[in-house]
């Protein structure tokens, strides 16, 4: 390689930046991130730095470069467009034993800007060694997108505990290995989602059972996620590295192939899911299953289509996991509605049709109807979207006009919504059922009812392989 990467400790150190543009801003930014003494030497000075100097934060001299400017300097560089004046930098440098960059002029510098991903106090550098500073962007980018911005919470937490670690866990290779599975478990979810007192707890119960010989004993950690409406892509960031991430997948019926895919392949996998008159695990039974699970010390997801909190039943399972003192977090997702609605071209609302929208489910424990305010729902400027309504369409179109709907009202069936497989059936609230039924539309299918979905001709964006109706 022809850069050694380093971590240079600038605090309290000397610095200097030649030039006052906006380059030699960023790169002044950067040394005072790193606590370093900065000082520019410029002719003229642009307003970002000029702020910075007169609040004090940086030295000034309005003037050209000269090689005394290096005397008591601990590092330089050149941000100037004028290659003379780089030329004449480096050169002043190099003689001084001074290390100097010079910006976009790898050939002057001996030592080079990387790319950072800041997670403080983890900080990760990328360098293509000058060769092509945009790929090495496109890299952090990634990362970035990879590691969670509360990376740094987790290492602060680490080096608080570190001496407690060492202390109860006096055997170095058992102590290694306490810290790679407590870093990677319930515990960072828990620093990720904010959740600092709760994780200082998880951490003590983790501490108190490795030193306990008995380090799986009730130290699992539950996620229940959302996992959106079917498109993989629209999975959130934490989402998916939680299912990548998961010892055992509890999932619904709801969650589409392609989201299970991304799975780890040796992860233990349990179908939970309900369809209409089939139930593969009772309520109850799925959230004793998440307490078992977790109190074997393993990493569970639960795993939900659309939303937890969306006709999910997650606030059941929380209530349980509550109880029993099993740490969790809740990962949202986009729900149902949002995402099937905005890949039909149906806006959910639109200042000419409908000023809000009601989600209703079609079935309850106690069965459709029982606890419907059918006069509410009964709106002609809202949004009516439906989940799980397909077999009860008839009763849900009878009461609905009973209860003073236009028979002639929009009305649209979105069939696996989202996926390569979505089909969008259109009519009216009078005919959707008749139309359902000649095309054979199946679950999982949203019913939404409203004047939005005359909108759908106009606004359909997303082609599949399903056929349109």
């Amino acid at each position: 390689m022809d850069y050694l990467p380093i971590f240079l400790k600038l605090e309290g150190q000397r610095c200097l930046v030649v030039g006052g543009g906006e380059v030699a801003a960023r790169k002044v930014n950067a040394l005072l991130r790193a606590k370093g003494k900065v000082s520019v030497v410029s002719p003229e000075l642009g307003a970002e730095l000029t702020t910075l100097a007169d609040a004090g934060r940086i030295g000034f001299s309005r003037k050209g470069f000269e090689p005394g400017d290096l005397d008591a300097i601990h590092l330089v560089i050149s941000a100037t467009n004028q290659r003379a004046v780089n030329e004449s930098v480096a050169a002043a440098a190099r003689q001084k034993g001074i290390p100097v960059n010079v910006v976009d002029c790898p050939e002057l510098c001996s030592f080079i800007f990387p790319a950072l991903v800041d997670r403080y106090p983890v900080v990760i550098a990328v360098s293509t060694g000058g060769a092509s500073p945009v790929l090495a962007r496109l890299v952090r980018a990634r990362l970035e997108a990879a590691l969670p911005a509360a990376y740094g919470r987790l290492a602060k937490l680490a080096e608080a505990c570190r001496q407690r670690v060492k202390t109860a866990i006096p055997d170095a290779t058992r102590r290694r290995r306490f810290w790679e599975s407590t870093l990677q478990g319930g515990l960072a979810e828990l620093i990720f989602a904010g959740q600092e007192v709760a994780a200082q707890r998880h951490f003590d119960r983790l501490l108190a059972a490795e030193s306990s010989d008995q380090p799986s004993a009730g130290v699992g950690f539950v996620s229940l996620v959302g996992a959106g409406p079917g498109d993989p892509d629209l999975l959130t960031l934490r989402a998916l590295r939680t299912i990548q991430e998961a010892d055992v997948i509890v999932y619904d019926r709801l969650v589409s192939p392609e989201v299970m895919r991304l799975a780890r392949t040796d992860a233990e996998k349990f179908d939970a899911g309900k369809a209409s008159s089939r139930h593969t695990l009772p309520q109850e039974e799925i959230n004793q299953l998440l307490v078992r699970l977790a109190r074997e010390g393993k990493r569970v997801v639960r795993l939900k289509g659309g939303d937890p909190f969306i006709f999910g039943r997650g606030g059941e399972e929380i209530e349980t996991l509550m109880e029993q003192g099993v740490p969790f977090q809740i990962v949202p997702g986009v729900t149902a509605a949002t995402g099937c609605a905005a890949y039909a071209g149906i806006p959910l609302t639109h200042r000419d049709h409908a000023q809000s929208v009601v989600f209703v489910t079609g079935h309850s424990r106690e069965g459709l109807g029982s606890t419907v305010d059918w006069e509410r729902l009964v709106n002609p400027q809202q949004t009516l979207v439906i989940y799980m309504g397909l077999q009860a369409l008839p009763r849900i179109r009878d009461e609905l006009i009973a209860h003073g709907a236009d028979p002639g009202i929009p009305a649209a069936i979105i069939e696996q919504g989202t996926t390569p497989r979505q089909r969008v059936v259109t009519g009216n609230l009078s005919t959707l059922y008749e139309l359902a039924t000649q095309q054979q539309v199946t679950s999982p299918s949203l019913i939404i009812i409203g004047h939005v979905v005359s909108l759908h001709d106009k606004l359909t964006w997303f082609q599949t392989q399903g056929r349109e109706a």
